[in-house]
């Protein structure tokens, strides 16, 4: 029975966030409590608990991390100073007289903010007040125009500069090291957020082209469910009108992304370029009154605080876990699964995929992934193959009936007259088009490591 109080920890702790305790609060007070019972009846020792200060000097003075604060500024800026609004004005004027070319625009203006802001909700939230009363207007159907929408948000999972792929990334840095160490490799190789965001970039733009591809074979199959907008309903567009909607993001992906990846700049330097430029272009393109700037900076200091919170919390619970020995005991029950090391990396993403039906991408990244990872990746998992299958999973798991997060987001802004059911329907063909983008991720897993190999 003792062995098995690692996962009783990681039991209790799911059972008090599904009775609505904070994550934060929880991740770190049900572990201080088990390691103060367990200490009580002499199976536990306190002295590991020695190890927290110097665990969260770490996470504060963490450069990669950085990068967080500065990549929320920029995409809250991008959010809450309407460049996205142009952005989708300026393509549908192009595009919409066409099939499904209104959906086609809001797939695109989804990436582009994908990349610009790195947040899922954020993006989610954007394109549903903006695009969805749009779409229904000009008789899509709610199913298509929900879908889309949904999906489309969900691209600031594995959309470089993402949050979820800097914390991925330090993550996985640590824990490849620690996988190489336990093989007897005492020079271990490093991988980087660049890695990560150079490995998800091309799976991240063929899944663009799979929305795109459905789209459009669904606009030409069943007219109705796209139409084409009338002309006579259309502003009339230029090629002025266009390359100021595009002008904006396009530039910050390229300083921010192309510094990145062409070795300039690290993540956290580009993060920093990131929030310059978008509050230059946010003067540039709107008015940036106090006001504004006030909210900004609020709307940033929260999500920061948010984020390195549940990170202390996380820690703290990680350092409980590997007390009771959760790391052993782990590693046992995957030396025990059948099929070897695809057995385990079958097991371990559909356990991601349940987990990201109650929580955040934060909490899996910092709770889970450091538990699984150092195992696998000592099995000979590539680390950011790795990194880039759970992104596309969790994006997976955001867009799932009854839970995704997405649909949550999107039920929040959409009009009443819009059915859940509908939203929920609506996502289906996406989640099918993530768990293809899964299989080809396994099939041909060069897709996620040939440019991290040509780059660096």
């Amino acid at each position: 029975m003792l062995e098995f109080l690692p996962l009783i920890l990681f039991a209790a702790v799911f059972a008090a966030l599904l009775a609505g305790y904070s994550v934060a609060a929880t991740l770190a007070g049900v572990a201080l409590l088990f390691a103060l019972v367990g200490a009580a009846f002499g199976i536990f020792d306190l002295g590991v608990l020695g190890f927290l200060p110097s665990r969260l000097y770490g996470i504060v003075t963490n450069q990669t991390l950085i990068a967080v604060p500065l990549f929320v500024l920029m995409g809250v800026t991008l959010e809450r100073t309407r460049i996205a609004d142009t952005l989708l004005e300026s393509l549908s004027s192009v595009m919409g007289s066409m099939r499904g070319g209104l959906g086609i625009a809001v797939t695109l203006v989804g990436m582009l903010m994908a990349a610009s802001t790195g947040i899922v909700g954020a993006t989610v939230v954007t394109m549903g007040l903006l695009a969805l009363p749009t779409m229904l207007r000009h008789g899509y159907d709610p199913r298509l125009a929900t879908g889309t929408i949904c999906a489309t948000g969900t691209l600031g999972q594995i959309i470089p500069p993402s949050i979820a792929l800097v914390l991925l990334g330090d993550v996985l840095s640590g824990a490849y090291q620690q996988a190489q160490l336990t093989q007897g490799v005492f020079s271990p190789k490093t991988v980087s957020v660049g890695d990560l965001f150079a490995g998800a970039l091309l799976p991240g733009l063929v899944l663009v082209a799979l929305y795109v591809g459905y789209i459009a074979i669904t606009a030409f199959a069943r007219p109705k469910r796209a139409p084409g907008i009338a002309r006579d309903r259309r502003e009339g567009s230029s090629l002025w009108t266009l390359l100021r909607g595009l002008a904006p993001p396009l530039v910050l992906i390229v300083a921010v992304l192309g510094s990145i990846l062409g070795g300039f700049a690290t993540p956290t330097e580009a993060a920093g370029v990131g929030a310059l430029g978008a509050l230059l272009l946010a003067a540039a393109y709107r008015s940036l009154a106090l006001p504004v700037v006030r909210d900004i900076c609020v709307a940033t200091l929260k999500t920061t605080a948010m984020v390195f919170f549940i990170l202390i919390g996380a820690s703290v619970f990680s350092l409980v876990f590997r007390g009771y020995g959760g790391d052993e005991l782990v590693q046992g029950l995957f030396a025990e699964m059948p099929g070897g090391v695809w057995g385990a990396t079958v097991i371990v993403m559909v356990a991601i995929f349940l987990l990201g039906f109650i929580l955040d991408f934060i909490e899996i990244t910092y709770v889970v992934v450091p538990i699984v990872a150092p195992i696998l990746l000592a099995m000979g998992l590539d680390p950011v193959w790795l990194g880039v299958l759970i992104a596309v999973n969790l994006q997976t798991s955001f867009l799932t009936p009854p839970f995704g997060f997405a649909l949550f987001y999107l039920r929040g802004v959409a009009p009443s007259d819009v059915a859940t059911l509908d939203i929920y329907r609506g996502a289906v063909p996406f989640i099918v088009l993530q768990v293809l983008m899964m299989f080809i991720l396994v099939a041909l897993p060069e897709l996620a490591t040939w440019l991290p190999g040509v780059l660096y």
